[in-house]
C-alpha cells in the first residue's frame, strides 16, 4: 500500500488541488447567485435555482477533470496491465478515488462525531469546524447542500457529508476502466 502511495502520490495530490480549485470556484458561484437574492433582474429564475445549477456545474467540471486525468493514467498503463497482470490493478482508480478523498472522509467522520455527540463540548465543537472546513473543501457542492429537506438543511444531515464522495470515487474509477481498456469516448482527430 506504501508503494501505492509513494507512485501515485503526484496524481492523487492533482486530484485534491482540483477538488479545492473548483471548490474555490463553486463557492464563489455560490456566493455570487446568493447575493441575487434580492435582485429582480432574473425573470423566472429563483436564487435557490440558479444556485443549484452552479453547483451541479461545478461538480461536472470536477468530474470532468477527475475523468480525464484518470482516463491517462488508464491508457498509460493499460500496456502494464497485459504485461504484467499482477502489477498495476484495474482498481487503481478506486484506490486513487479513495486516496484523494480521505481528507473528505475524516471531515464526513468529524461531522459525523459533532451530530452524534453534541451534547459534549468538545465533540460538539469538532463537528461545528468539520463543517466549516468541508464547506470550505468541498464548496462545489455548496449550492445542494443548502438545498431544504423538511426545512432542514442538507449540510446539516451528516450522512451527505458521506453521499457526496461517491461521484468523484465512482468516476475515478469508472475513467480509469474506460483507460485501460482504451474505451475513448471521442475519436481523436488524426
Amino acid at each position: 500500500m506504501l508503494a501505492f502511495l509513494k507512485e501515485r502520490s503526484y496524481d492523487i495530490v492533482r486530484m485534491f488541488l482540483y477538488q479545492v480549485a473548483i471548490a474555490i470556484f463553486g463557492i464563489s458561484l455560490a456566493i455570487a447567485t446568493g447575493s441575487k437574492s434580492t435582485s429582480t433582474d432574473l425573470v423566472g429564475y429563483q436564487p435557490a435555482t440558479l444556485q443549484i445549477v452552479t453547483s451541479v456545474f461545478s461538480i461536472a467540471f470536477y468530474l470532468f477533470l477527475v475523468c480525464h486525468l484518470l482516463w491517462e493514467i488508464g491508457v498509460k498503463d493499460a500496456n502494464r496491465i497485459s504485461e504484467n497482470p499482477t502489477k498495476p490493478s484495474r482498481l487503481t482508480g478506486l484506490y486513487m478515488g479513495l486516496a484523494a478523498s480521505s481528507l473528505n472522509f475524516l471531515i464526513a467522520v468529524f461531522i459525523t462525531l459533532g451530530n452524534f455527540l453534541s451534547h459534549i463540548p468538545f465533540f460538539g465543537t469538532l463537528g461545528a469546524g468539520a463543517v466549516t472546513a468541508g464547506l470550505l473543501t468541498e464548496g462545489l457542492y455548496m449550492g445542494l447542500l443548502a438545498i431544504r429537506v423538511n426545512d432542514v438543511p442538507l449540510n446539516s444531515m451528516w450522512f451527505m457529508w458521506f453521499v457526496i464522495m461517491i461521484p468523484m470515487i465512482l468516476s475515478s474509477t469508472l475513467a480509469y476502466i474506460a483507460g485501460t481498456r482504451e474505451f475513448c469516448f471521442f475519436k481523436p482527430k488524426k
